[in-house]
């Protein structure tokens, strides 16, 4: 099969990844084959393509969010059948005994697997999954709009979770990409006034269109305090930015897998009056499966931009440089 590996890892004009012929793996105990229809491009992999996070063996493959066919079956497998159309997450396997895998808090378990960094993932043709982390893809959803919602939609609908939204929410949303515009939609749906601040004057403009109270430049000023923020982007500066937004008692909850330094905070003008900080590690299968159940009955606007399985590096390149709105999603057909 053809498959995008990180060859060695360094910035994305080196075109990190490679296209290599592998040999197509086979299910093992419990697993599906699932023959690779389509694969978001998650900032994650960026980070993974240049080296912010480590990959954790030479020529692993990238990509976490998958949509594909099943084709093959371990055979103890017992809850999918051939042709089956399922997603492929970034939380792959837990131990299950751990005490956070023991309390439902699975995604802070002591043995986590991950898509794409632990185990190969779908930046190619084939792809091997556990039954017990493979998504049942909802009918209604085109593989090319289900395919990030497997990533920046669970995570974005984590994060909101994570926020402390409550019913008259003021939430701030910083940075406003894929995940983004996935979880502004959920909040407005939860009934939430959202303002967005992002420095791209492309990303404003959409985030009005999809409903924002207002779309700001980082210069500019909000018009209320905010009860909840989120930051999306990886950019540690944005914290002192967000939590002096907050109202008293708000929480501020930080998105990505990977944030540059946060500068140091004063704590009377940052923290004080019980605002609180906390971060999004991975979602757990019932985040993941309330998210796209949500989806669906919302009716939520994937806004995606197709590139060729082909143009793995250029996707990731255009990622790095905002050259679009929404999310890239390498189509292998």
């Amino acid at each position: 099969m053809r498959a995008w590996i990180v060859k060695t890892p360094g910035p994305i004009h080196t075109n990190p990844l490679q296209l290599v012929e592998k040999e197509t793996p086979n299910p093992g105990p419990g697993q599906l084959l699932v023959k690779v229809l389509a694969c978001g491009v998650c900032r994650t992999d960026l980070h993974l393509a240049e080296g912010d996070l480590n990959p954790k063996y030479p020529g692993i493959i990238p990509g976490h969010e998958v949509i594909g066919t099943v084709i093959a079956l371990a055979p103890d497998v017992t809850d999918f059948r051939i042709s089956d159309r399922v997603g492929i997450a970034w939380l792959q396997g837990t131990c299950g005994s751990c005490r956070f895998c023991r309390s439902g808090s699975e995604n802070l378990c002591n043995s986590p697997v991950f898509t794409g960094w632990d185990n190969d993932g779908g930046f190619a043709e084939y792809a091997v999954v556990n039954q017990n982390y493979a998504y049942k893809i909802p009918e209604g959803i085109p593989t090319e709009k289900a395919a990030p919602l497997l990533c920046s939609g669970i995570i974005g609908y984590r994060a909101l979770l994570r926020a402390q939204l409550n019913k008259d929410a003021v939430l701030g949303i910083y940075g406003f990409g894929a995940s983004a515009h996935l979880a502004m939609q959920v909040a407005l749906h939860q009934g939430a006034r959202v303002h967005v601040i992002t420095r791209s004057e492309k990303a404003r403009q959409q985030a009005l269109r999809l409903g924002a109270s207002s779309a700001i430049d980082l210069t500019e000023s909000l018009s209320e305090p905010l009860s909840s923020a989120i930051i999306f982007a990886p950019s540690g500066e944005l914290v002192p930015l967000a939590l002096k937004a907050l109202d008293r008692g708000g929480t501020l909850a930080i998105a990505g897998i990977y944030l540059s330094d946060i500068p140091r905070l004063n704590y009377e003008k940052y923290l004080f009056l019980e605002k609180t900080i906390t971060s999004v590690t991975a979602n757990t299968r019932s985040d993941g499966k309330q998210f796209l159940d949500l989806a669906v009955q919302m009716g939520i606007d994937v806004a995606t931009v197709p590139y060729p399985f082909e143009q793995a590096n250029q996707a990731l390149s255009d990622l790095a440089k905002h050259r679009y709105e929404g999310a890239a999603v390498l189509m292998m057909e």
